[in-house]
């Protein structure tokens, strides 16, 4: 009886994997002795592939599908192996099996900012983030390479080696997309595609292809973000100089007028709150009193009216601002030489 048991145990044997919860990339199939009979039935469902390893050595691949595991089905173990002897193990061998579906939502991004070259700004530091879905397409490839002999490689083991190789990549696929940054913000399904296209062959070297990527914010960091809104705004009032100083004296306003009402100000801070807004309304004077005689005295009254409200400090402080924004490439040799010309003009 005990003899007829045995028998009848090797031929109902089913070798199969449901995926109990998520996040398992491989398992092995936990066989007593670890032993495989001929004859047993192997079950490889749907979004799983199955890898027979026979003394360490890789035999065959199963796609979905029911097997009967005999000398037809297995010839590459046949031929590692003889199967004559119908009831006893003439072998020991392993099956491993793999989920190929996807593993959606897996999260990518910066820690730090990158440095990367510009086309508009020379050099910028930003920053990135976004999502991307990969499966198993070479299980072989796969097992060799990155889960071996494990009992089960789960999705999480994986996650920081891809996010590494994602972010290694971002630097060539933004050269390969010959975007500039503000171009590339603005195009993010481009620089996505980018990506992708330079992860493939990555990816394909430990058997995993890359379904979908998607990069979800494209943005500078804090501090070159202010000096880029600050280039926009110059950018609106171009080179007129008058303008330029309309602009910076309507941005210190506002924080003057703060510190002034939480009384943190102190006569000093009163004191600069109100030169700023005298400055402000001699600007605005003379545009009206231009506006009002038309022409050409439009164009003289400016040239008479600029000295009064401006003195050789205040000169220097934006020559030094200027001086700054050229150092950090907001502004060209040639516009800072403009601007430097005009405002000593101030002073004669």
């Amino acid at each position: 009886m005990a003899l007829m048991d045995f028998i009848k145990k090797q031929f109902i044997d089913i070798l199969e994997w449901t995926e109990e919860g998520d996040g398992q990339l491989a398992w092995r199939y936990p066989m007593a002795g670890m032993e495989i009979q001929n004859g047993g039935t192997l079950v490889v469902r749907e979004s799983q592939m199955a890898v027979f390893v026979n003394e360490g050595q890789l035999a065959d691949v199963f796609g979905p599908g029911t097997y009967k595991l005999t000398t037809q089905t297995l010839p590459v173990l046949t031929y590692l192996k003889n199967w004559d002897k119908l009831f006893q193990s003439p072998f020991k061998s392993d099956v491993y099996f793999f989920s190929t579906r996807q593993q959606i939502d897996q999260k990518w991004g910066t820690p730090q900012p990158i440095t990367i070259r510009d086309k508009d700004f020379g050099a910028v530091r930003l920053r990135a983030f976004g999502n991307y879905a990969y499966r198993i397409a070479d299980p072989k490839l796969f097992h060799t390479e990155i889960s071996g002999t494990r009992d089960s490689y789960p999705v999480a083991d994986l996650e920081g080696q891809l996010r590494g190789l994602v972010l290694q990549n971002i630097s060539n696929a933004i050269a390969g997309s010959g975007l500039p940054f503000l171009d590339l913000a603005a195009n993010q399904v481009m620089f996505a595609d980018a990506l992708a296209k330079e992860l493939a062959p990555v990816f394909a070297k430990i058997g995993l292809v890359i379904e979908s990527l998607t990069v979800q914010n494209v943005s500078l960091p804090e501090e070159l973000q202010k000096i880029l809104d600050q280039k926009i705004g110059m950018g609106m009032v171009g080179n007129d100089m008058g303008k330029f100083m309309q602009y910076q004296t309507a941005q210190a306003i506002p924080k003057f007028a703060e510190g002034a009402g939480n009384g943190g100000g102190g006569i000093a801070g009163d004191a600069m709150g109100l030169g700023a807004g005298v400055a402000l309304g001699q600007v605005l004077a003379q545009n009206l009193q231009a506006g009002l005689q038309g022409g050409g005295a439009a164009a003289q009254a400016p040239a008479a009216a600029a000295p009064v409200g401006v003195k050789p400090e205040d000169v220097m402080a934006t020559l030094e601002k200027l001086g700054e924004l050229k150092a950090k490439g907001i502004l060209t040799p040639e516009e800072f030489d403009a601007k430097k010309a005009e405002l000593l003009k101030k002073l004669v």
